[in-house]
């Protein structure tokens, strides 16, 4: 396993209390995994992966533990994290086409950056030459400043410098938002390549296109208000969402060929609730159209497929609790269905079941 987060929590300070951006997010990454990392601005994502590459002053760490490659990262110990920077695991910021110093040709931004890390430039020179040719970029412009550059010449050099030192995890935040569709195509593929080619060993692609994800990812986690909603191999959460987010931001994706005079587009109507006073239980309720009585209570992030996760108490309930061969989360009730079914006199809600009870069978995929 070459990542696991373990309910790792990060919020912002302000005056009135802390932001919790991050709030109990526990996930894995594989060898070689690429995950898209997807949902509403302000979700808490791009937090996710700053936080696991820099805490800034603001952020502020209230508990969890990430590891990489089988050793704690220390991501709370700002001096303690510079010598993994880069190295270990490294990022393309949100940002990456003003991320480069105006002042400073780019060999130059570049050798200094290395110089910092106890790297020569003059050692990987020529590998840095190579890799821009691969990402279809002349040497020459290592004798160039950034302003010199178009806005997709500077996200591709930057994701260049960013992979030079072959980091473990890389994390590419939004590195598509501000390029044309042609662009968007090109570097998507370039994430591919430089995974295959092992520049990096996994990677996380945060974004709110599902569009880009379902092209380049291997996997697909969605986040809602501070908390992890559904994960899944990337063709399943295209196609079988489970979590009714999942659901709605894939309805209100354009369609190719439709004429939206005819068929508009649909929103999610409301907004995400505060993150300063998150609402208990369910963070969507308030916005989904399925909610019922259990959704005033928190459900647990749970396998109910074979590699699917989802946190919903109606998935819970079609699908028939945790997947075979997995358990609830230490704590946590199993989960089954009322006894009377969904139509019966408890009103389709769920009833909890000791964990020792069995749960209802998956239906095979």
């Amino acid at each position: 396993m070459s990542v696991s987060i373990d309910q790792l929590r990060v919020a912002y300070r302000t005056l009135s209390g802390d932001v919790r951006a991050v709030d109990g997010v526990s996930l894995s990454i594989a060898d070689g995994e690429i995950m898209g990392l997807a949902g509403e601005s302000g979700c808490g994502k791009s937090t996710l992966g700053n936080s696991l590459v820099y805490m800034e002053g603001r952020m502020k760490h209230l508990g969890g533990s990430v590891v990489l490659d089988g050793r704690p990262l220390p991501i709370t110990d700002d001096r303690a994290m510079r010598a993994h920077r880069l190295r270990d695991v490294s990022l393309i910021p949100q940002y990456a086409m003003s991320a480069l110093n105006p002042t400073r040709k780019i060999g130059k931004g570049t050798a200094e950056l290395l110089k910092s890390k106890g790297v020569h430039y003059a050692s990987v020179v020529d590998e840095f030459k190579r890799r821009l040719e691969l990402v279809g970029l002349p040497d020459s412009v290592l004798g160039m400043y950034p302003f010199e550059l178009s806005g997709g010449m500077r996200q591709r050099a930057t994701m260049v410098i960013s992979t030079l030192l072959n980091p473990s995890l890389l994390i590419a935040d939004e590195v598509t938002s501000a390029l044309d569709v042609s662009t968007q195509r090109a570097v998507g593929e370039m994430l591919m390549e430089f995974r295959d080619r092992r520049f990096v060993k996994s990677m996380v692609v945060i974004t709110h296109d599902l569009s880009i994800l379902a092209q380049v990812a291997d996997s697909i986690s969605i986040m809602y208000a501070g908390k992890l909603a559904e994960k899944a191999p990337a063709a399943t959460v295209v196609d079988e969402p489970l979590h009714p987010y999942t659901q709605m931001l894939l309805g209100s994706l354009p369609e190719v060929g439709l004429r939206y005079d005819q068929a508009p587009l649909k929103g999610i109507p409301g907004r995400p609730p505060s993150l300063l006073h998150p609402p208990a239980g369910c963070r969507f309720r308030a916005r989904c159209p399925f909610s019922f009585d259990k959704c005033s209570e928190e459900p647990p992030f749970l396998e109910l497929r074979p590699g699917h996760q989802v946190a919903c108490w109606k998935a819970m309930l079609e699908v028939g609790g945790p997947a075979q061969g997995t358990s609830a989360t230490e704590g946590e009730p199993k989960v089954a269905m009322g006894p009377e079914g969904a139509g019966g006199e408890d009103g389709g809600q769920l009833a909890a079941k000791p964990a020792s009870a069995g749960v209802q069978p998956v239906p095979q995929l």
